[in-house]
């Protein structure tokens, strides 16, 4: 293993090369920019450690929803993917019981690893994600030992790819490497990483973010039991596809509408009750459209249209999935562009119903079309309301598709993302240590 000051050299000399381009492409620059952003981030660590310990580098994925909206609270079936916009960590181990990490924007953490509960007092930072991650993975059995750690990351908060996930999983590979030799299988460190955010930083979530970016690549997971969820990694090659991933920025606060996302698992959840189950997972489809004309009056014309969109969408989630490991990218793109029509008209989260002068999402999914002309796919993404659209634009569109959308969201409000095909990993040097 190298010290933290031999990693610069190498990585600075090129010797991370071919790790750094399966992990960020092989574009004409892009290991080049990657070894710029590992070198300034060991510049950090030299800076605020021991530049002679033996250290490691670490990559985690954002991530981005593919199919599924608001499936998983009612143990339904979601796609998801890795991007190639991540966070990484510069870290060494310490025998002082310390997690001492230095997270670029943030002040210094320094957290006690004996105190293992919960703290009110970290809710809602990211020492209570270290913590919180160091407690559960001791709590199943693997090593634990305090660590020096700088971190970056380069997903942006609020672009809906999961900035808190991939930050989340970055720990716990951290922790995997140093002291368990990277034998935690991955759906084991998103399922740590899970439980930290839910026990510690206190925000109740679901699996899948922290899954698409421990395992890399296109996920399908089946929620039919959350707490042995199926995860399956489907193979694809999505830079032979001959389309880019675009997330846009709308712009829009989440801040007031925490009533609208918990309205849908509980409309959903509504409708399931009335026919003797928990969730919608619990009951059909076919039950649920007999049952229209007696539910109407209890539950509500929004609740059942809900209903029917969780059916159609978490069919069309395995499906997507299957189209995938076929190589029938058309029809992916076909059950991509229903979903989004799902989501747009049965689920009704693009736009929040209290606030009718508000319809980016919207605004950007016709735009979309328009530039799309047929061809492609566009969707809500993620929570919806406010926030974040995803296209699938064909190559020979993107730079018109990107011109138009930006001159109405501004000239950050595009990212091409690429699908990575690695999860989260301890990244290799040429000369086979870890850097």
């Amino acid at each position: 293993m190298a010290t933290a000051r031999q990693l610069r050299r190498i990585i600075g000399e090129g010797g991370a090369r071919e790790a750094l381009e399966r992990l960020y492409g092989r574009g004409p620059g892009k290991a080049e920019a990657a070894a710029r952003r590992y070198v300034r981030l060991l510049d950090r660590f030299l800076s605020a450690f021991d530049g002679d310990a033996e250290a490691e580098l670490f990559s985690a994925p954002g991530r981005t929803e593919i199919g599924g909206n608001h499936t998983d609270h009612n143990h339904g079936r979601v796609l998801a993917a890795a991007v190639d916009v991540d966070a990484i960590a510069v870290a060494c181990r310490c025998g002082d019981g310390r997690a001492v990490v230095e997270s670029e924007g943030f002040p210094r953490q320094e957290i006690g690893l004996d105190v293992t509960e919960p703290l009110e007092a970290e809710k809602g930072t990211p020492s209570a994600v270290v913590r919180g991650v160091c407690a559960r993975m001791k709590a199943c059995g693997h090593a634990v030992g305090g660590f020096r750690a700088c971190v970056e990351s380069a997903v942006p908060m609020g672009s809906g790819l999961s900035s808190s996930a991939a930050y989340e999983v970055l720990i716990g590979t951290v922790v995997n490497g140093l002291y368990n030799g990277g034998r935690v299988p991955d759906v084991e460190i998103a399922r740590i990483g899970q439980w930290a955010e839910n026990h510690h930083f206190g925000k109740p979530c679901g699996l899948m973010d922290q899954t698409a970016s421990a395992v890399g690549g296109f996920v399908a997971i089946d929620f039919r039991d959350p707490a042995a969820a199926v995860v399956r990694k489907v193979g694809f090659d999505f830079a032979s596809s001959g389309h880019a991933l675009v997330i846009v920025a709308t712009g829009g606060s989440h801040a007031d509408l925490t009533g609208q996302y918990a309205a849908i698992p509980e409309e959903m959840k509504s409708v399931a009750r009335e026919l003797g189950g928990g969730v919608l997972r619990d009951v059909s489809r076919e039950a649920v459209a007999a049952a229209i004309p007696r539910l109407r009056a209890r539950v509500g014309d929004r609740a059942l249209l809900r209903a029917l969109h969780f059916f159609d969408d978490d069919l069309r989630a395995a499906g997507e999935a299957d189209a995938l490991e076929r190589g029938d990218f058309p029809a992916f793109l076909r059950l991509v562009h229903e979903s989004g029509v799902s989501s747009a008209t049965l689920l009704q989260n693009v736009w929040p119903p209290d606030s009718p002068r508000e319809q980016g999402l919207s605004l950007a999914l016709a735009l979309s079309r328009d530039a799309l002309r047929g061809r492609g796919a566009c969707r809500v993404h993620g929570g919806g309301f406010a926030g974040t659209i995803q296209a699938f634009v064909p190559e020979d569109l993107l730079e018109g598709y990107l011109s138009r959308l930006r001159a109405v969201f501004g000239g950050e409000s595009c990212l091409c993302a690429a699908v990575r095909s690695a999860g989260a990993v301890r990244v290799e040097t040429a000369k086979g240590r870890s850097a």
